[in-house]
C-alpha cells in the first residue's frame, strides 16, 4: 500500500467515524428541533444526511484536480 493510499484510507476511516457519530446522534437531534418546527426537522435531517455524500464528492474533486499533491 502507498503512502498516498494509506493516507486516503485514514482520512475515510475518520470521515465516516465522524459521521458515524453525528448519525448516532441525528434521532434525538431532529426530535428536539421536530418540537419546534417538523419542517425544520426534516431540513437539519436532510442536509446532515446529504453532506455525508457531498464531502466524499468534494473530497474525490479536489483529488482528481490535484493528481500530484501527496
Amino acid at each position: 500500500m502507498s503512502p498516498r493510499d494509506k493516507q486516503s484510507a485514514i482520512a475515510a476511516g475518520v470521515i465516516i467515524l465522524g459521521f458515524g457519530l453525528a448519525m448516532l446522534f441525528l434521532p434525538n437531534i431532529v426530535l428536539w428541533i421536530g418540537q419546534f418546527s417538523p419542517l425544520l426537522a426534516a431540513a437539519v435531517g436532510s442536509a446532515v444526511l446529504l453532506s455525508f455524500f457531498l464531502i466524499f464528492w468534494l473530497r474525490a474533486r479536489y483529488q482528481r484536480r490535484h493528481p500530484d499533491d501527496r
